[in-house]
């Protein structure tokens, strides 16, 4: 943070002087000097105005979200949430959280010990580190209380309060109060496990810039409270169900597909297959990774994490796919 604030300062100081050589210019005798001193000297100054702006903004985004307290929460940790909150984790966090390989891949699998550097595998390594954090107790988070672990799943921001770049752009902030309390008990539950990789976010100017400049999707407010619907195979709960799967975060908040940006490749509508389907076929393919047609799913495509909801969820999951958007 102090470097990227360092170069805000140094950019802020040069739009200043900039400014202050068109203005030298436009009040120069010759006209040549005028008009070139003054056109050349002014795009300057535009450019690191709007270069100031945009890391400015980036540098408030990730560094001063305006984040709340965390509550002085004391998970019970009880038998139940503890089951509760590993299905959970099984399903959501495993698969970036899990344990890596000898070259820094994740593997989808216990322990949650971290270290995948998403920002590099998704081509945005050039805005900094971005790392994923190591959630069993040997990691930072045995340093949290359970209000700042909660605080950061439901708003996507670290103990200091600061933007979690990945984080804060998934859909876990959704989560029920309750599901989050037991993703919380479950953390605390497992066997600390420590590594030498790195962890957690770092990003440059540069990641500022873009972020600042609107290249990277803000944050979405949460709310302070969160219910989840009454569980049962409903559209209802599947849209829940297809919250902390992370259906959402991929396909878009209405499950209808992503168009292509110039940040990320198109995310298809998983609708107009779904509703081809009958719930057995549905199933079958959620548990093989393989369609009907014969077809795999691409690499993208978490459908091991899925195929360990229980047949409800995935009932639910369903219904919600095959009902119509609303």
């Amino acid at each position: 943070m102090t470097i990227n604030i360092i170069i805000l300062i140094a950019l802020v100081a040069l739009t200043i002087g900039a400014g202050w050589l068109t203005w030298r210019a436009v009040r120069a005798k010759r006209l040549w000097v005028k008009v070139a001193g003054g056109l050349g000297a002014g795009l300057l100054t535009l450019i690191l105005a709007a270069v100031s702006f945009a890391g400015g903004k980036g540098i408030a985004m990730l560094y001063f979200p305006g984040a709340r307290p965390a509550t002085d929460l004391k998970v019970a940790g009880t038998p139940e949430q503890i089951a509760r909150g590993e299905y959970l984790a099984g399903i959501g966090c495993v698969g970036c959280h899990g344990q890596v390989d000898a070259e820094g891949n994740p593997t989808e699998s216990f322990p949650l010990s971290g270290g995948f550097n998403i920002g590099e595998a998704e081509g945005f390594g050039f805005i900094g580190q971005i790392a994923v954090e190591n959630l069993t107790p040997g990691g930072k988070l045995a340093g949290y209380t359970d209000g700042e672990i909660f605080r950061a799943i439901r708003h996507g921001v670290n103990q200091d309060g600061q933007t979690l770049v990945f984080m804060s752009l998934l859909s876990y902030g959704q989560l029920s109060d309750d599901d989050t309390q037991a993703l919380i008990a479950y953390l605390r539950s497992q066997p600390a496990v420590t590594t030498g990789r790195p962890t957690g976010d770092k990003p440059n100017f540069l990641g500022a810039l873009l972020f600042g400049a609107g290249m990277f999707p803000s944050p979405t407010p949460q709310l302070e409270t969160i219910s989840a619907p009454p569980a049962g195979t409903t559209a209802e709960y599947g849209k829940y169900v297809a919250t902390y799967g992370e259906c959402r975060g991929c396909h878009g908040p209405d499950a209808t597909g992503v168009e292509a940006s110039s940040m990320a490749p198109a995310v298809p509508n998983p609708r107009l297959l779904v509703s081809t389907l009958t719930q057995e076929q549905f199933f079958e393919m959620m548990r093989t990774g393989v369609r009907p047609d014969g077809s795999a799913f691409p690499q993208t495509m978490p459908w091991k994490n899925a195929a360990m909801m229980t047949d409800d969820d995935l009932a639910a999951l369903y219904a919600y796919l095959t009902a119509p958007v609303k």
